[in-house]
């Protein structure tokens, strides 16, 4: 396949959210809330010419056994402003931030997108989240949460609404607007003409079927989990055929999940190194964090360094507030995790290090560009997101050594070429997909 064949990765960084992923304490770490360590990110990103930098948003602090969580750091600030100050910053990269349809306003979202895609000159995006559970919820004025059979309906709702005020401008200005829906019933009048871009850029992060539908429909970008290419295949597949049964074109969703790089001068020195980077994501502390969510119960008389504790007879206490459940069927899962530590003489940091730590690429800066270019051609994602263990030099390496590599098998760009994210990331005219026809009346 020629260079000029080649389809092209995006490429996307981040300053992770909450997780154990990454390594806070480690020396050179920067901080969840100083400026420079988001403009560090970004401007090396933009450096290494990647589509975008995408910020999470977490709306509660995770709580373990009814304390905050040994990871997790209080005082994030809110991401659209962070994104607005790193417009400033950058010239071309494109700026996404998760933002959830249950704990927002349509209006209110709609004009800070709008006015992010101005300050910006075209470059931002949205990805749409669906927070549900009671515990985020006790934060806001309804003090509750949707049930898991509305939350995707009231996000579907939220994004028709968004769009029809993105679109609410004539030539000649402002156009009055009436929605009549659901969840929403608004009239008024839109105060931010459109943006460079016309709208800005969806993302979505649902897996489950009713997430994918909802992707297929909604969104331009699916930010998957799905980052180890058999896995990363099999989804892609799903969802484009899902959106070919709904009447629209595959090749306008693209797939982009987040992943680990590690490099090394050698292979066998990548892969130490990958090892070194889980212990350090898993401190001893959280090993028995992490196995207590599985387990249900108590283990901090446990040594993490000693040997697994047998698995509760019975289903166990949701321990973790605020995170969704890391197995589906915990109590499956302990039988499953204790029966591979007793095959491998595993401890429980050990253990814990098998089943929660991933680095789907490991190897040289040539083995690393070979698979990210393998998984680009055999659609096992159209990009990736990358964030380093270390934040926030943790793309630099893979800026230095694996992105002129990238640039010279023809798969990934030496120059912006629009000046929009919708254009960086090849997207077609919003207008130009299909989908059902918004709920609106021209008021009088």
């Amino acid at each position: 396949m020629t260079a000029q064949n080649k389809r092209r990765l995006r490429l996307a960084a981040g300053v992770p959210g909450v997780n154990h992923w990454t390594v806070w304490g480690a020396p050179g770490a920067g901080s969840q809330i100083d400026f420079s360590t988001f403009e560090h990110v970004a401007r090396t990103a933009e450096r290494g010419f990647f589509d975008y930098f995408f910020l999470a948003e977490g709306l509660r602090v995770r709580e373990h056994k009814g304390r905050i969580h040994e990871l997790d750091v209080a005082g994030r600030p809110d991401n659209l402003s962070v994104l607005a100050a790193v417009a400033a910053v950058t010239e071309h990269i494109g700026l996404v931030g998760t933002a959830s349809a249950t704990y927002n306003e349509p209006y209110d979202l709609a004009r800070k997108l709008a006015s992010l895609d101005h300050l910006s000159g075209g470059r931002a995006g949205w990805n749409v989240v669906t927070s549900s559970d009671a515990f985020t919820g006790a934060n806001f004025r309804r003090g509750g949460y949707l049930a898991y059979e509305d939350r995707y309906r009231r996000a579907e709702e939220f994004v028709e609404l968004s769009r029809l005020l993105w679109d609410s401008w004539s030539a000649d200005g402002p156009e009055p607007y009436r929605f009549a829906g659901e969840f929403f019933d608004t009239h008024g009048w839109f105060p931010v003409e459109p943006g460079p871009q016309g709208r800005p850029v969806l993302v979505q992060a649902g897996d489950s079927p009713a997430g994918r539908d909802f992707a297929v429909r909604t969104a331009d970008v699916i930010f998957s989990r799905h980052g180890e290419p058999t896995a990363g295949r099999a989804f892609r597949s799903d969802v484009r055929s899902r959106a070919l049964a709904a009447g629209r074109d595959p090749d306008s969703l693209l797939v982009i999940p987040a992943v680990s790089v590690v490099l090394g001068d050698t292979e066998a020195e990548a892969v130490e190194r990958a090892r070194e980077i889980s212990f350090q994501q898993v401190t001893p502390q959280t090993a028995i964090h992490l196995l207590e969510q599985v387990w249900g119960e108590d283990l901090s008389a446990h040594d993490p360094e000693g040997p697994v504790p047998a698995p509760p007879a019975a289903a166990g206490e949701q321990l973790t507030q605020g995170q969704a459940r890391r197995v589906d069927d915990p109590l499956a899962a302990a039988r499953e995790w204790h029966a591979l530590a007793q095959e491998h003489g595993w401890s429980i940091r050990e253990l814990v290090v098998s089943q929660t730590t991933r680095h789907e690429f490991i190897g040289t800066p040539d083995s690393i560009a070979a698979q990210l270019d393998d998984a680009a051609q055999t659609g096992a994602a159209d990009g990736y997101v990358l964030s380093g263990s270390v934040v926030p030099h943790g793309i630099d390496e893979f800026v230095d050594r694996v992105v002129p590599l990238l640039q010279e098998r023809g798969v990934l760009r030496t120059e912006y070429e629009h000046p929009t994210l919708r254009g960086t990331l090849g997207l077609s005219d919003p207008d130009e997909r299909t989908g059902a026809a918004p709920r609106v009346e021209v008021a009088s």
